[in-house]
């Protein structure tokens, strides 16, 4: 039975005044044990709505749980998605702030910039032939859900664990690399704490965001020309302190993006 319409509400009330106050709530999970993730993208809606009130903008999407090991830990069998607010977005070179955070959490990811809609059904091909430029990004998640004790329906709600995203100032057109093949390090402070490849995100990254077209298909939702993408963490996210420095850079030219808590 579908989640009545006062508890869809109360609940996206709950995950905003949690961001607002930097608060985190138990697991909705824990109240709701029956809770389906369709109820629990009913509640991101709901709260995306709240925020959209105040003035923010939906900029984009992001895709979570691209990876096989994230997934079975969920116990789900793909993966889930959030929005891309246009307060979330820090300028390259802008210092994140951790005060404006919960649980913060640091991934480099392939970001794609649409220059078209995305056609449906799509396929990574249809994904590539509508994408202006592929750039390197930082994804930092976060969750409302204290001590990250999610279970999918939680992060879903929570909008796929959103906080903020960093961008890097150039990238390049999808056709002057193999985005399977561009391999990235990741550093914290300037050590290298991980390395992976595009095709750790669901064997290529342009196949995760033509996975999201189609699901978003499914409620006459388009990826739209000028929106950004997040496609999937390529390693796993560390915890962020104050002072930290996170980069992640990438192969094939693809250059590298920074971010620095204070």
């Amino acid at each position: 039975m579908a989640l009545a319409a006062e508890r869809i509400a109360a609940y996206a009330a709950e995950l905003d005044q949690a961001e607002r106050t930097r608060k985190p709530i138990g697991p909705l999970t824990a109240r709701e044990p029956e809770l389906t993730p369709d109820d629990a993208y009913r509640i991101q809606l709901a709260w995306m709505d709240l925020r959209i009130q105040r003035g923010a903008r939906v900029v984009g999407k992001k895709i979570g749980l691209t990876s096989h090991a994230m997934q079975s830990m969920l116990g789900v069998f793909e993966p889930d998605y959030g929005h891309v607010l246009d307060t979330m977005v820090i300028a390259p070179g802008d210092p994140v702030a951790l005060d404006e955070l919960v649980q913060p959490k640091v991934e480099g990811e392939i970001a794609f910039i649409l220059g078209r809609d995305v056609p449906t059904p799509a396929t990574a091909l249809d994904v590539l032939l509508a994408t202006r430029l592929v750039v390197p990004a930082l994804e930092i998640v976060d969750s409302r859900i204290e001590g990250w004790q999610i279970r999918l329906p939680d992060t879903v709600a929570d909008n796929a664990s959103s906080g903020r995203v960093v961008l890097a100032e150039r990238g390049l057109r999808p056709d002057e690399l193999d985005l399977t093949l561009v391999g990235m390090v990741f550093e914290k402070n300037g050590e290298m704490l991980s390395s992976g490849a595009g095709a750790a995100v669901l064997g290529n990254p342009a196949a995760a965001v033509a996975w999201l077209a189609n699901k978003l298909a499914q409620f006459d939702i388009p990826l739209r020309a000028g929106e950004i993408i997040l496609s999937g963490a390529i390693t796993a996210a560390v915890e962020a302190r104050p002072g930290d420095l996170f980069t992640a850079r990438f192969g094939c030219g693809l250059g590298s993006v920074s971010a620095r808590f204070v």
